[in-house]
């Protein structure tokens, strides 16, 4: 089965220091069509972080993707929203390898329960008639774990 990212390219920071950046925002298994539904439900969700005050949001289908252009009050930003396949990723997990089922025992033997874990006993702690302690942890209170 064939995996799909669904990548975000995004305009960030300001000025001379505007750059873009890419992230993976989803991996989907199965139809690249399936892909593309799933990141247009995306992109048409995508609130992006400039401009600050947008003043028109426009939403284009091209090629493997969505572009969104917000324009704003100086200056316009874009975002790319694009399918790929995954070829390769150096932190996926490996295959799970396949087993057969081990034969179950006639009679298993008797679960063992680990000890309950011994707790201190109970301070008493003197306390106002609301059932707030008269004196705050902060005080020294030795009730407290």
């Amino acid at each position: 089965m064939t995996t799909w990212g669904l990548i975000l390219e995004t305009t960030v920071g300001s000025g001379e220091r505007k750059h873009t950046e890419a992230y993976v925002m989803a991996h989907v298994e199965g139809e690249r069509e399936a892909a593309l539904a799933e990141l247009e439900q995306r992109a048409r969700a995508y609130t992006p972080e400039h401009p600050r005050s947008p003043r028109r949001r426009r939403l284009f289908r091209a090629g493997e993707g969505f572009l969104l252009v917000v324009d704003g009050s100086w200056q316009s930003h874009a975002t790319r929203f694009s399918v790929a396949e995954l070829l390769d990723d150096t932190d996926r997990p490996p295959p799970a390898e396949r087993r057969e089922p081990e034969p179950v025992a006639a009679e298993a033997p008797p679960a063992t329960t680990p000890p309950a874990p011994r707790l201190p006993p109970p301070v008493e702690v003197a306390r106002d008639e609301d059932g707030v302690p008269v004196k705050p942890s902060w005080l020294g209170r030795t009730d407290l774990p």
